[in-house]
């Protein structure tokens, strides 16, 4: 089958009544769902799941991914305007999202995400359609040591993420990798590090540590503030929201690279959004001439992550379907959704069944035109948010986040976890460390450790399997290089700034 005559079954089954519907429901649920703090795709796609079983399975399958990429959209709300990861994804935009909304240019910011969300969205279905079989096939020649060697090229990479000195940001990470042993050993079903507690036997959740991390500490360090209303009339007129010709300017070749790194990680089964969104960033910070805007507001750090989660949201369902491997836990609910219905996914799914693969893709290009509709006019709603007096806002923002970190796993001691991280992350601002790379080493410590131990079991306990296949000796060079170049460029950023002042 042709890719005209596949596009042709995808518009008759994403443009049918049931088809426009089911996504219109999706793309709405998972904007509002990311907006909220700690809620998630993932918790909103199993608690609606059993609703699909009656559902025809293209149609079930077109409103559950529209959540997910829905989410994509809706988390950065929060990121911007409060410093609150509505999803995991969207911890990084944080970190110059939250800034512009401080300097007056929330409106700018939601509008640039949303610009950079549907580009980066639009670009991954185009590599669905067209590449999803070579992608597929590509993705299949990477090993536990291929993987491994990714991830640590992925926390090196961290490491020039934050300001300051690498070694405070290497710092981070390790602490990362600890807290993600925390649990139950997925190869001996042993507990590490619970103490006793039978409440960390399924570890500590990456959204109990980002909301404490972002949003509790920012609640924290601004008690007491009696801060009136940031915003007047005037920016709330879409003019006022609309980008500068030098924003425009600085926006598309991030948004390009972001994407292309979204693409990548997203064919590769056990990566994800969450890693793709980080690797941009850390990728814009490397490449930039001015390094110092990073972290007060860059235009770059918001579109570069937002384009690259998108994409990758995307493209995430290529292996999923392509060959039954899920790539994250939502991924893994879309599999199941589907052999529900009694559908193998694999390499044959998309010649058996081309009213499910090419309808899926074509719904993504519709859902994402819907969400832009339905949220650029939203954007002055949410910027209002900042007219709240604080002493109304942050004390509500703290009600929903503790129902969003229960409604994880229905546990008072993941609140407990996340106000503990609150005052964790206050402390880390005090002394100017920062939480990304924490939560980097987070998502990759399970990952890295399961795939270091399982390329240790197929070339028997030895280490030279990381250098003999090409693909991992590649990433480890780069790995290296960026650790080297990470450095250096601290020192010699030290040495100016030392030289400056002592000539002064």
């Amino acid at each position: 089958m042709g890719l005209l005559d596949g596009l042709w079954i995808g518009i008759q089954t994403a443009l049918s009544v049931e088809g426009l519907l089911f996504c219109l429901a999706g793309v709405v649920m998972g904007t509002f769902i990311g907006v909220l703090p700690g809620v998630g795709p993932l918790a909103t796609i199993a608690i609606l799941l059993p609703l699909t079983f009656n559902a025809e399975p293209q149609f079930a399958l077109i409103m559950l991914s529209g959540i997910y990429y829905g989410a994509q959209y809706g988390g950065s709300t929060a990121s911007i305007l409060l410093n609150l990861p509505g999803t995991a994804t969207n911890a990084v935009t944080c970190l110059d999202g939250y800034p512009m909304a401080q300097q007056g240019r929330a409106g700018v910011a939601l509008l640039l995400t949303k610009m950079a969300s549907f580009t980066g969205s639009l670009l991954g279905v185009l590599l669905i359609g067209g590449f999803a079989p070579i992608l597929a096939a590509f993705a299949l020649e990477f090993s536990a040591a291929d993987y491994f060697s990714l991830m640590l090229l992925g926390l090196v990479a961290a490491a020039m993420i934050s300001r300051g000195s690498p070694l405070m940001s290497i710092a981070m990470v390790f602490i990362g990798l600890v807290l993600g042993l925390v649990g139950v050993d997925v190869n001996t079903a042993e507990f590490r590090f619970t103490y006793g507690s039978i409440e960390l036997a399924d570890g500590i959740h990456l959204v109990v540590v980002a909301t404490g991390m972002f949003g509790v500490s920012e609640i924290i360090s601004n008690a007491g503030s009696i801060a009136e209303a940031q915003i007047t009339k005037a920016d709330l007129k879409f003019r006022n929201m609309l980008p500068t010709r030098d924003d425009l300017r600085r926006m598309w070749k991030p948004i390009l690279r972001g994407t292309g790194v979204g693409a990548g990680f997203g064919i590769l089964p056990g990566t994800g959004s969450t890693i793709a969104s980080f690797v941009a960033y850390a990728l814009e910070t490397k490449i930039t001439k001015t390094p110092e805007r990073f972290g007060k507001g860059a235009v770059e750090g918001v579109v570069a992550p937002e384009s690259a989660n998108n994409a990758a949201a995307q493209t995430a369902f290529i292996p999923t379907l392509t060959l039954g491997v899920p790539g994250d836990a939502v991924m893994a609910l879309m599999l199941g959704a589907l052999m529900i219905h009694g559908l193998i996914p694999g390499p044959t799914l998309i010649t058996e069944h081309p009213d499910i693969f090419w309808g899926l893709v074509v719904s993504f290009l519709i859902g994402n035109l819907i969400l832009v509709i339905v949220n650029v006019p939203l954007i002055g709603v949410w910027v209002r948010l900042l007219s709240i007096p604080y002493v109304v806002l942050y004390p509500s923002i703290l009600v929903f986040i503790c129902i969003g970190v229960y409604s994880i796993r229905n546990s008072a001691f993941d609140v407990f976890c996340m106000l503990a991280f609150g005052v964790v992350g206050y402390l880390m601002r005090l002394l100017r460390f920062q939480p990304a790379p924490l939560l980097l080493g987070l998502v990759l410590g399970p990952l890295m450790e399961e795939n270091f131990r399982r390329a240790m079991l197929l070339s028997r306990g030895s280490l030279t399997t990381f250098f003999e296949r090409p693909i991992s000796l590649i990433f480890i060079v780069a790995t290296i290089g960026f650790l080297v170049a990470s450095f250096v460029r601290y020192y010699r950023s030290r040495s100016v700034s030392s030289d400056a002042s002592g000539s002064e």
